[in-house]
């Protein structure tokens, strides 16, 4: 599955969304603009006027005003342009940041059925090369944009009063540049599309080759994840040349068409002067606005190719926002904390399941094991009485409501999912235990923390429980940082709580001292125990065995061992390991 493209109409409907919540900034960077445009189209005209005035006979004392007017007139655009690229850069920060944090808020609430399902490449695009790819346009392009447009239209408007003839001239390249244009557009935007994909398939790449390095050693396959990885750069580097070809094309293209107005102008003025059509400073004011008019025009070209470049990063990133929610909230408030199955089967592919009609009831208070074999469907079914997923047909319900009738919060107040997978913030150990309670005292983060038997290690740091972690700062082991997402769900404080080899990353030993404190912060709470070593299984009040999909055997460990069926054969295996 792929997370959804934004159409062009959304695309801009939510990015004027964000631009005019900062009013005030946007007002004076147009404020600002327009006068700096005004004092730009004024100074050419008052040479032209100025030669005039000297072809025709005037005074010193003339001449010496008009160049003092022109003079404050430069220093006054030089002041105007300052104060609107101060604004601009205000703007700008403004803008970037609002989206990051919209992008973040979608990207935290999304379905993790759509997460799951997209896998990690694309997201992991869109939240950091796309991201990347429209900071230049937010910081800087906007206002630059908006100076070439006034720039461009007061430039025009005052050719035209000067010498509507004249003027013309000045349009003649916009035709050419318009074909250009088309041309260009209809090529560069499924280029960038297609460079945006490739960019999050080589990140997708990237991030699985790291993360399951250990495993790529041991089958020594490091010769077929370069070759796989080589391929995507080739790829990658195939489209970014294509790109850029289209770029340096546009660009030189427009840059010469843009030469031509002011000699034009030069031309006709030769012939227009001599025969009265029109006086030197005429022809030297339009000529002039045909040089200042090349700059801005030639930069729009570069902007443009900046924006089809952010156009395709937006659509991907307000994508985020249209990703279907996989729930829809009744309202129904649980009268109870149980939890049931009821029929549950789930397809990751339709017409391929892997949970056949499961049915399963959860006593508050206990702990339950899951065991079977690799691709029993445990971790499926896990996912499904957290409510990370909703079945394909039957229904999972706590307090007689199903989980996917609950919002998030209610869903995570009741019950949440712990893998083996854990994340440590950029923050101190405090923030990141308050991801789960944000008004958590440190007395709790702390009775929490040596009750899961982290407080030692904490307290040994120089700053303790406000030691800056993650990416930059201290890095944690892999103990360490299932500890403290482990102390995270308990401040979250669920009444149910699924743990699905949270403990696999951590030698035997570790994992055991981590299962009986965690046996005793959780006590009183329902724990379902997703179980790879089955020491976790002895130790819970029942277990139930999966095989294909379906669980063939549920009860006591001392039962199902009496039993002698298939949990009795992996007891005995694990025995005898």
């Amino acid at each position: 599955m792929k997370l959804p493209i934004a159409a062009r109409p959304q695309i801009i409907s939510k990015f004027w969304a964000v631009i005019k919540q900062f009013p005030k900034l946007l007002t004076g960077i147009l404020v600002f603009q327009l006068l700096a445009s005004l004092t730009v189209v004024v100074t050419p005209w008052l040479i032209g006027r100025l030669l005039d005035l000297i072809v025709t006979g005037t005074s010193r004392q003339t001449v010496t005003n008009y160049l003092i007017v022109i003079g404050v007139l430069v220093l006054s655009q030089f002041a105007l342009s300052f104060l609107g690229e101060y604004l601009s850069r205000v703007f700008g920060q403004a803008v970037f940041a609002k989206l990051r944090e919209d992008l973040v808020n979608s990207v935290t609430h999304m379905p993790l059925s759509v997460v799951e399902s997209a896998g990690t490449g694309d997201l992991i695009g869109r939240t950091t090369h796309d991201i990347d790819r429209i900071q230049f346009l937010v910081q800087r392009g906007i206002y630059r944009i908006i100076v070439i447009i006034f720039t461009a239209i007061a430039t025009y408007i005052a050719a035209f009063l000067v010498s509507p003839p004249l003027a013309l001239l000045l349009l003649a390249p916009l035709i050419p540049m318009g074909f250009l244009l088309r041309w260009y557009l209809r090529r560069a935007v499924p280029g960038y599309q297609a460079e945006s994909a490739q960019w999050a398939s080589l990140s997708g790449i990237a991030t699985e080759t790291v993360e399951q390095h250990s495993t790529i050693d041991a089958l020594n396959m490091r010769k077929v994840r370069n070759n796989i990885i080589d391929a995507a750069f080739d790829q990658t580097w195939k489209i970014e040349r294509y790109t850029a070809y289209l770029r340096i094309f546009l660009l030189s293209t427009i840059i010469f068409f843009l030469q031509t107005p002011a000699l034009l102008v030069a031309f006709a003025g030769a012939w227009a002067i001599p025969n009265g059509y029109a006086t030197l400073g005429v022809v030297t004011t339009v000529a002039l606005y045909g040089v200042q008019i090349a700059q801005p025009l030639g930069e729009l070209s570069f902007w443009i190719d900046v924006v089809q470049t952010a156009t395709t990063s937006l659509a991907r990133i307000f994508g985020v926002d249209e990703v279907e929610a996989d729930r829809t909230p009744s309202g129904a408030q649980p009268d109870s904390v149980s939890i049931s199955a009821r029929d549950v089967t789930y397809e990751y592919r339709e017409g391929h399941p892997v949970l056949h009609g499961v049915n399963l009831d959860l006593r508050p208070g206990e702990t339950l094991a899951i065991v079977g074999p690799s691709g029993a469907g445990k971790s499926t079914l896990g996912r499904m009485i957290a409510g990370v997923h909703p079945p394909t047909t039957g229904a999972v319900t706590v307090g007689g409501v199903p989980l996917v009738d609950l919002t998030e919060d209610e869903l995570h107040r009741n019950v949440s999912l712990v893998t083996q997978e854990h994340h440590v913030f950029v923050g101190t150990i405090a923030g990141n235990l308050r991801l789960a309670k944000a008004d958590a005292t440190e007395e709790e983060m702390w009775q929490v923390l040596d009750g899961l038997g982290a407080s030692g290690w904490v307290k040994k740091l120089h700053d303790g429980i406000n030691t800056e972690v993650g990416s930059g700062s201290l890095t944690l082991s892999p103990a360490q940082a299932q500890q403290l997402a482990l102390a995270r769900i308990v401040l979250l404080n669920p009444h149910t709580l699924i743990l699905d080899e949270a403990t696999s990353l951590m030698d035997p030993t570790a994992a055991r001292q981590l299962e009986l404190s965690l046996g005793k912060v959780l006590e009183g709470r329902t724990v379902v125990a997703i179980a790879h070593r089955l020491y976790t299984a002895h130790d819970a009040d029942r277990v139930a065995v999966m095989v294909d999909g379906r669980i063939v055997e549920l009860g006591t460990h001392d039962e199902l061992v009496a039993l002698d069926g298939e949990y009795a054969s992996l007891w005995n295996a694990w025995q005898h390991e």
